[in-house]
């Protein structure tokens, strides 16, 4: 399992990624954005999902391809960011083309922040005036493709990861053949990354090349398996997520793609403890590029891939963590378990 040269997702060809966060608000949105329209596919797990336009992702359902998807703060307000991006595409005449029209197809997905301690009183407006999200969204997608930072950046700005501060992680690998697949993560679970007693990550045996740290796990079972809530504020339905988006430049149709989809969900599990609970709204996207053939047996292809998403998902959920700074009261990983303190 070899990173690619970013150890990113946009070590997946023609794939881009922008960030923008607003600091007052503690919140952000990440936007990932295919040169070219791509066949998507997507799995739905938490019990508490916020989203816009996944059921087109269906495998039976009649559009094939998409022209982004957001991650967003913000809880429901953060779904006017799909809004943003879909004026920015329709600006560049991107997007499904009905006759004349182009309509710009935007999956969404939110996280919630709104109890990170920053300024909300923007959304206390009447008028619906200060909304940041259609306005942070356009200027993700506008620096998409630049260098992006981890931790504290995006989507993962104001989110948290049990009692520690969350973030925005991402990895990829090479698969066996060529081709490139990565992921990238905005973590904000109700459950924790760590396991308890230490500082070492569930996602331990996934670790490539020290990039979460390399903390060995404790050398007996943890004593005690605790139920790791930030507090009783985060056992809410809809209060917790985990978004990730999967992309791989292997040519897979719509029902593969919903197969990586599927299999990468695994990575949440190796990474999270609790996950996929009532008060979480995970979900994973698989984007396909198409710039590459699969091998003769698809089926295999497939199962390769998608057991290197989950690896790559479980990669950079760690990596968010690890990445992370403290904001306000939220305490991030490495002032907790930095060298002297694990």
């Amino acid at each position: 399992m070899k990173p690619g040269p970013r150890n990113a997702i946009t070590d997946v060809p023609g794939i881009a990624v922008g960030n923008a966060e607003d600091e007052g608000i503690r919140t952000g949105v990440t936007v990932v954005l295919p040169a070219e329209r791509a066949v998507a596919s997507v799995d739905a797990r938490g019990g508490g999902t916020g989203t816009r336009e996944i059921e087109l992702l269906d495998p039976a359902a009649t559009v094939e391809q998409v022209d982004a998807i957001v991650l967003s703060g913000g809880s429901a307000f953060g779904l006017d960011a799909a809004g943003g991006v879909m004026s920015w595409l329709a600006g560049q005449r991107r997007g499904f083309r009905v006759g004349e029209a182009v309509v710009p197809i935007v999956p969404t997905a939110i996280l919630f922040d709104l109890s990170n301690g920053g300024d909300k009183s923007a959304f206390q407006n009447t008028d619906g005036t200060g909304q940041p999200y259609r306005l942070l969204a356009q200027r993700a997608a506008e620096v998409a493709g630049a260098e992006f930072r981890l931790g504290n950046a995006g989507a993962g700005f104001g989110a948290t990861a049990g009692a520690l501060k969350g973030g925005l992680g991402t990895a990829s690998s090479i698969v066996e053949g060529g081709a490139t697949i990565g992921a990238i993560a905005a973590v904000n679970a109700g459950g924790s990354a760590v396991i308890p007693g230490s500082g070492a990550f569930w996602a331990w045996p996934f670790e490539r090349d020290g990039e979460f740290g390399s903390v060995a796990p404790p050398s007996s079972p943890p004593e005690e398996l605790s139920f790791d809530f930030a507090g009783p504020e985060s056992a809410t339905a809809g209060a917790n997520t985990t978004l990730a988006v999967v992309a791989t430049d292997a040519t897979l149709t719509k029902s593969q793609a919903k197969r990586v989809a599927v299999m990468a969900q695994a990575g949440f599990a190796r990474a999270l403890r609790p996950v996929h609970t009532p008060f979480d709204g995970d979900i994973v996207f698989a984007v396909s590029t198409g710039r590459r053939a699969l091998s003769d047996d698809a089926n295999i292809a497939v199962a390769q891939l998608g057991l290197f998403a989950a690896d790559c998902v479980a990669r950079a959920i760690a990596r968010a963590v690890y990445e992370a700074e403290t904001l306000g009261a939220l305490e991030a990983y490495r002032d907790r378990f930095g060298e002297g303190k694990g």
